[in-house]
């Protein structure tokens, strides 16, 4: 728990790890700026300094108008090498650590610093950065590994905890109890009640008779916390215990959270004394119990607070646990997956499973324009009784050692699952679980002592893991990348049965919008209409080069990363700035960048909106080419005899092309465009039968150069791609795709291997889409990333986008060459298929479905999803 009068101040400590000699800069800045007359300076030659954590925490309801103020707030703990110093975050700058351009282990000049003294503390104040500018390198070897054991409070108001960076369910900090010490108790059974006694004679009693009863079920914590709100741990959770009469709901309310949560366990056995009952919540979720005869208790529930009345509780060891108590059992609902598809929807079930691909950590954000947010994964596990995995969206069940953990090839179990399907709205739909409120998760190293390891489904499984071969296993695991799922249903009218059209749908134009409030890894699918008007292949090597091209000027932050600060779109106004996330990054990073970074940065957006061009399909024909190795049209995976007809796979010419390995990066930007330009003008008089690199409308042609707006949004980063697990390098990858943490964790030794170096999972390339607005008047470049694992076909599965001819078009094409051939292609073309396509598009209005995730910095991956395309105006039907 927090001390009774921490220190709140901003004062500095001498650092951890060894000093680079000499006064601390800090120190100088803090005394200076708190003698200024103005209480703020802007530093001469500012030193680089290192951002050691970013700490959230509830903000303080201020004067009106209160809706315009922050939710929350951030203290950030900075290192010179010779002490440490906690500052507050000015809130205008709040959005640099909301889209993660400001992070541990990032180096910053602090341009201006201001002083605030706290007006109702005495002596009290701390320092306010006001501008920053971020300086290129990572943290410097003599960085301390992290801040103060024992945290104190907030810098600001007058809240004592500090929650976590990205979400509010997972316990965060000191002041959480890791493990509660067991009780060693003599428990009086005469003087015990039971639950069934509480609910008959509660409303007679004041006090109340002690309980023993045992958890099974657990929900997540609820942080319940408004800045208007003065609470010190605005803190919930919910069990369900039961003994041997039935099952009650239990809550745990506020500052006993982070005393108790963490050691109240499902299959804990609890004694409790001096508790309070209430009548129960009546829109509290309800778990489904293992044992159906169970009878459940549902008019009241038990309250523990630390006070009125302050409840003492005591756990149980369980080797202390006698037989006469008549304690019930932890009962499961374990299915496997050959069951699943004959459950029902919003069943509950318990599985177990070998993780075969895990996804990235995204968020979702709670309400509209809130800033709150959900934090889930994806994942995919098998049994062994089944070729089909569980799908698995795994939302943070307030177990973040568990939750960031999570990898291929562990064991992992999910609790109180729910099936999602859609069998009368979409039959072809695949189905998934997810986890509900009171769902628990563990991975290998968490089983030892949990009740499920008695389970006869579970002991099965162990069995069935020991017949299986690892090294073929490795083979099908994947980690991370973009991940499509769930799939847009087969028709408009189903994706927006809950929302009015009017708010589904989103206009072209205000996409530069959409996309600059995302926060960091918010995930969002929204849609827009439009006309598709070009496609472009992209292979693996020439995405490569722009990703990385892209990189180069954002790495290049000795002059502050200026890319972040151009918008990513071409204007007509070019005086109008109304990107309110890049003025953030400005005044986070100062006017910086060299005429020639400035060249090399248009030559980038130039390139991107260069006129597509039909250019034939080019083969490499270098003398060290590998002998061509022909796969049989057998070997094809779940295409049907009339799909490989329909997609000319019968007469597919297999030709192994050696991909040239050392095409990583551009080296010179402005001079592969004009390469390409040149390449294109000698190509375009080609004529070519059946193939090309790119297809444009006539309607493209006339209009692109008389657009007020284009978007360029179709760069595909490295975080952007499903890689190869491997379990070497399970740690690189596990931090590659978790969040960015709150505190700066060096690592002893850091593997010198960039997460571009991990074999693709999927794909040869990717296609880029320009849609252009129904007004014709302005125009997006989106990604379309055909994904398909050949080691695991099941993975990214092809017959979700079936009934979507283009975009299907794209995805079994791209997914026959990859079978076809053993390696990629330097340049795959546009098949005549998907050139039919799309012309069958060709001035029609449709509505794309897009996936807009937001990567840090300035990354924002947007993929398309869906094409519905609309016939009559209150029509609506697929492609």
């Amino acid at each position: 728990m927090q001390d009774p009068a921490p220190e709140r101040g901003g004062s500095a400590r001498p650092a951890e790890g060894p000093a680079s000699g000499g006064a601390s800069w800090l120190r100088r800045v803090f005394e200076e700026v708190r003698g200024s007359s103005q209480l703020s300076v802007a530093p001469a030659e500012p030193p680089p300094v290192t951002v050691v954590a970013v700490e959230r925490y509830l903000a303080e309801a201020g004067p009106p108008p209160a809706a315009a103020a922050p939710r929350f707030w951030y203290d950030l703990t900075l290192a010179d090498g010779a002490c440490q110093e906690r500052c507050h975050l000015a809130p205008r700058l709040n959005g640099l650590v909301q889209r993660a351009h400001l992070r541990p282990g990032a180096r910053l000049r602090l341009t201006r610093c201001s002083y605030l003294y706290d007006e109702r503390r005495l002596r009290c104040g701390f320092l306010c950065l006001e501008a920053l500018e971020r300086v290129r390198g990572a943290a410097t070897a003599n960085t301390p590994a992290r801040p103060a054991r024992r945290r104190p409070p907030p810098l600001r108001g007058e809240r004592k905890h500090y929650l976590p960076l990205w979400n509010n369910e997972d316990p965060y900090g000191d002041a959480w109890v890791a493990e509660r010490p067991q009780a060693q108790v003599d428990v009086d059974v005469s003087k015990l009640t039971s639950l069934g006694q509480l609910e008959m004679t509660w409303r007679s009693r004041v006090h109340f008779h002690p309980l023993l009863v045992r958890v099974l079920h657990k929900s997540r914590l609820r942080y319940y916390g408004k800045p208007e709100k003065k609470l010190d741990m605005p803190y919930q959770a919910y069990f369900e215990v039961a003994d041997g009469s039935g099952m009650m709901s239990m809550v745990l309310w506020n500052s006993l959270c982070p005393e108790w949560y963490n050691s109240m366990k499902v299959g804990t056995v609890l004694l409790l004394e001096q508790y309070a009952i209430k009548t129960s919540y009546p829109f509290k979720t309800q778990p489904t119990p293992g044992d159906s005869q169970m009878k459940r208790f549902a008019t009241i529930e038990i309250s523990l607070n630390v006070r009125d009345p302050p409840t003492k509780i005591s756990i149980i060891p369980e080797e202390m646990v006698k037989p006469e108590w008549g304690l019930p059992e932890v009962k499961y609902r374990f299915i496997t997956r050959s069951e699943l598809d004959a459950l029902p929807n919003n069943h509950s079930c318990d599985v177990i499973g070998l993780v075969t691909f895990v996804g990235r950590a995204e968020r979702a954000r709670k309400r509209e324009h809130g800033e709150d947010f959900w934090l889930y994964r994806w994942a995919h596990a098998i049994d062994g009784t089944s070729d089909q995995p569980f799908i698995l969206e795994l939302f943070a069940t307030s177990q973040p050692d568990v939750f960031e953990h999570i990898h291929p090839m562990t064991y992992l179990v999910c609790t109180q699952m729910r099936v999602v399907r859609d069998l009368a709205e979409n039959p072809s739909s695949t189905i998934y679980l997810t986890t509900s409120n009171e769902s628990q998760i563990f991975i290998t190293g968490w089983h030892k002592g949990q009740p499920y390891t008695k389970d006869t489904k579970v002991k099965n499984f162990i069995q069935w893991t020991k017949t299986q071969n690892e090294a073929d296993q490795m083979k099908k695991t994947v980690i991370g990348g973009y991940y499509p799922f769930p799939r847009p249903p087969n028709t408009f009218l189903k994706y927006c049965k809950k929302n009015k059209v009017e708010s589904v749908l989103k206009a072209l134009g205000e996409m530069g919008k959409e996309i600059e409030g995302l926060h960091y890894r918010e995930h969002k699918r929204i849609a827009v209409q439009g006309i598709i008007s070009a496609i472009r292949y992209i292979s693996c090597s020439n995405a490569a080069e722009e990703a990385s091209g892209v990189e180069l000027v954002q790495k290049d932050t000795s002059q502050s990363f200026e890319s972040s600060a151009m918008p990513k779109e071409d204007c007509v106004d070019k005086g109008k700035n109304t990107n309110r996330q890049n003025k953030e990054v400005k005044s986070f990073l100062g006017p910086h960048c060299t005429p020639e970074e400035q060249h090399q940065h248009q030559a980038l957006l130039s390139k991107k909106s260069s006129v597509k061009r039909k250019i034939p399909h080019r083969l490499n024909t270098d003398a060290d080419q590998g002998s061509a190795s022909v796969t049989p049209v057998s070997s094809y995976p779940y295409f049907t005899r009339s799909a490989r007809r329909k997609l000319g796979l019968d007469e597919f010419q297999h030709e192994d092309v050696v991909q040239d390995k050392n095409v990583q990066a551009v080296s010179d930007s402005s001079q592969y465009c004009t390469d390409r330009e040149g390449m294109s003008d000698i190509l375009e008089t080609e004529e070519t039968e059946g193939t090309c690199d790119s297809w444009q409308s006539d309607l493209w042609t006339r209009v692109k150069d008389k657009l007020m707006k284009y978007l360029h949004h179709s760069t595909i980063f490295p975080e952007s791609i499903p890689r190869k697990f491997d379990y070497v390098h399970k740690d690189l990858l596990m931090q590659q795709y978790n969040l960015h943490a709150a505190v700066y964790q060096p690592e002893e030794t850091r593997p010198d291997k960039n997460i571009s170096e991990f074999k693709s999972a999927s794909g040869l390339g990717y296609y880029e889409v320009t849609v252009l607005g129904i007004n014709h008047d302005v125009a997006i470049d989106v990604a379309f990333l055909p994904l398909f694992c050949p080691e695991d076909p099941h993975l990214f599965k092809l017959e979700d986008i079936q009934n979507d001819t283009l975009l299907s078009c794209m995805s079994c094409i791209s997914a026959c060459q990859q079978t076809a051939s053993g390696r990629l292609h330097d340049m795959f073309s546009l098949s005549s298929e998907i050139v039919k396509a799309a012309m069958d598009l060709d001035g029609k209005h449709v509505i794309c479905i897009l996936d807009i995730c937001h990567l840090g910095d300035d990354k924002v991956e947007v993929f398309l999803s869906k094409i519905y395309q609309t016939v009559e105006p209150d029509v609506l039907d697929p492609v």
